[in-house]
């Protein structure tokens, strides 16, 4: 077991990039891909796991990084908002996002994406009430979340997984 103030030697893949750091023990996953690897679409709310904005996929499983420490992301691949444009473009869900006008302020955006791409990875042809319940975990204080629904049905329409 670490102790307060003791590092830990991570390495871990962040969007098909393999990164090896020494971290502090009871460094918070958000904090490591916010403050160390300057992936700020991550974005901090509660830090108490209620929200969802902070929300990632670790091992394709969605999971609140504030709650999460650094050290835990040994040895896992992850995945961020950042990870989700291309080359050639928005991916299909933030198209989707920008098109049914499922954000407002945007700050839980990262997080509904995240959770969004996890659903629609296993689920095909949801409807409104599993969507809603998919996304349940999510807070959004701005859009009433119809559009965000919106855009994922539009999105497991459009997206070719």
């Amino acid at each position: 077991m670490t102790e307060p103030g003791e590092d830990v030697r991570i390495e871990v893949t962040v969007n098909g990039k393999t990164y090896r750091r020494t971290v502090e023990a009871r460094m918070t996953a958000s904090d490591f891909l916010r403050d160390v690897l300057q992936l700020t679409g991550t974005h901090v709310g509660c830090e108490h796991g209620v929200c969802g904005a902070c929300t990632v996929l670790i091992d394709g499983r969605s999971v609140r990084s504030c709650i999460a420490f650094a050290g835990q992301l040994d040895g896992a691949t992850v995945e961020t908002v950042e990870g989700l444009a291309g080359p050639e473009g928005l991916h299909p869900l933030q198209e989707a996002f920008r098109q049914c006008h499922a954000l407002q302020c945007g700050f839980c955006t990262p997080g509904f994406l995240m959770v969004a791409q996890e659903y629609l990875r296993e689920v095909r042809d949801p409807g409104e009430e599993e969507i809603r319940d998919a996304l349940s975990g999510n807070i959004c204080r701005c859009t009433g979340y119809q559009s965000i629904v919106d855009a994922v049905q539009l999105a497991d329409r459009t997206w070719q997984r």
